[in-house]
């Protein structure tokens, strides 16, 4: 086993990163997905040898916390075991139904194979940093417009051809368009920025780039939102594959679930038929093979055990770390208290905004930005407003008061909103003073 990952780092198998609550060690299976029964045993392997909680990421990695180093090994040699052959090197990512999906523009598969070889061939992994990536996203009911990437690739319709919108340094919205181009131009194309990068060093990413390293020739692009729709829509539920197939989407609440959970509900889907489980984007666990029959007796059996079943659920706005008692860094107990936020103000969740709540400052479970990001610290829990876990909050209350601070802030909206102004529009317009005094008003519910 290597040193331990710096944290910002990616924890591989084989260099788990150090935490609050142990060692975690991230897995992306180089076939995508998992059969029921290696999940079920890589779900056991993580129950001994970690705290017992899995996680599936934003981008759809598999994550075991709380191991040891002894432990870390044990677990490495079990996902071995298992034959669980786990990717390495750059990562060129595609939509979890590449191929698959009956609404996918292209099929990103043989562009991000090219692209993979490429960079192999030119002995590029090593002179990359750990965190450069790049996307291609053939379109469909899995989006990949929230990850960010060094290089991104997305398929559009055009001419009755599809082509590619290569961009950098972003998500969808916030990447620097580049080129619209063919398949064969957009291999290249990767490639030569791909290479500029590892020029900078080991900390050079696209977002570096001052100038455009691609030829002169290229067609510029638009950018994405003018090229192709950003989908904001959760693929959860029972979605419609080609031929006839389908397949159920299934989110872990907060990203995170026991691994026994995660172990019944591959279990249930054994039973029901299920081939194949993949973990994709947006903390979601797709199971594949089912009749449809089977795809709604699953949904009821992972509704039952806890897990997120519908688009509806107030809990796919709210990222949540493990928190207290499950991580030493952890101020509060961040999942109870986002649990009795959705249950209680469902209302406030209508999917335009993201409810953060972070055990400390470093704001591992959404580092981005939020419209509203609820932190525990020395002084208590403090409300921080289109910011993140690391700024400092301009108003604080007990910690055992969070969730009722954020049942005022709910109320405060739901009066406020005019017609049919969205949440996070509404927190916009009510601004930072009001929301936080409606927070830390003690006593007024």
């Amino acid at each position: 086993m290597n040193a331990f990952q710096r944290r910002g780092a990616c924890p591989a198998l084989s260099t788990p990163m150090q935490t609050g609550d142990g060692l975690l060690v991230r897995l992306n299976p180089v076939a995508g997905g998992l059969s029921p029964k290696t999940l079920i045993g890589l779900s056991e392997s993580a129950a001994r040898h970690g705290n017992g909680i899995m996680e599936v990421t934003a981008r759809g990695s598999i994550q075991i916390r709380g191991l040891t180093s002894a432990s870390a090994v044990q677990l490495a040699a079990e996902v071995n075991a298992l034959g669980i052959a786990v990717r390495t090197g750059v990562p060129v990512e595609t939509g979890p139904l590449a191929g698959l999906d009956a609404q996918e523009i292209a099929d990103s598969r043989p562009l991000a194979g090219a692209i993979s070889r490429a960079i192999e061939k030119a002995d590029l992994a090593g002179r990359l940093g750990p965190k450069v990536s790049v996307v291609v996203d053939g379109g469909g009911a899995f989006s990949l417009d929230a990850i960010l990437a060094d290089i991104r690739l997305v398929a559009v319709q055009g001419g009755g051809n599809a082509g590619w919108h290569l961009a950098t340094g972003g998500t969808a919205i916030t990447a620097r368009p580049m080129a619209l181009l063919d398949e064969e131009g957009a291999c290249e194309a990767t490639l030569a920025i791909l290479q500029t990068i590892a020029a900078m060093g080991h900390e050079g990413r696209a977002r570096d780039l001052s100038t455009s390293p691609l030829p002169t020739t290229s067609d510029t692009a638009a950018p994405i939102s003018e090229q192709r729709r950003p989908t904001d829509s959760i693929p959860i539920g029972i979605l419609s594959l080609a031929n006839q197939a389908h397949a159920v989407g299934i989110a872990l609440p907060f990203g995170s679930m026991s691994a026994e959970r995660i172990a019944r509900l591959c279990l249930e889907a054994a039973k029901r038929g299920a081939v194949e489980i993949r973990p994709a984007p947006q903390r979601i666990l797709l199971f594949l093979g089912l009749l449809q029959e089977a795809c709604i007796d699953l949904q009821q059996a992972a509704t039952t055990l806890g897990f997120v079943t519908g688009p509806t659920d107030p809990r796919l706005h709210i990222a949540a770390c493990p928190g207290e008692p499950a991580c030493a860094s952890g101020r509060m107990a961040t999942r109870v208290i986002a649990e009795t936020v959705a249950a209680s103000h469902p209302g406030l969740f209508d999917g335009s905004f993201t409810l953060h709540v972070s055990g400390c400052a470093k704001g591992c479970a959404h580092p981005a930005m939020a419209a509203l990001t609820l932190v525990g610290g020395e002084n208590g829990a403090g409300l921080v407003v289109d910011g993140t876990a690391k700024a400092l909050p301009p108003r604080y209350s007990p910690r055992y008061e969070a969730a009722r601070g954020i049942g005022r802030v709910a109320a405060l909206a739901g009066n406020a909103r005019r017609g049919n102004e969205t949440v996070a529009a509404c927190l916009a317009r009510l601004g930072e003073a009001a929301i936080t005094d409606a927070f830390a008003r003690l006593g007024t519910d």
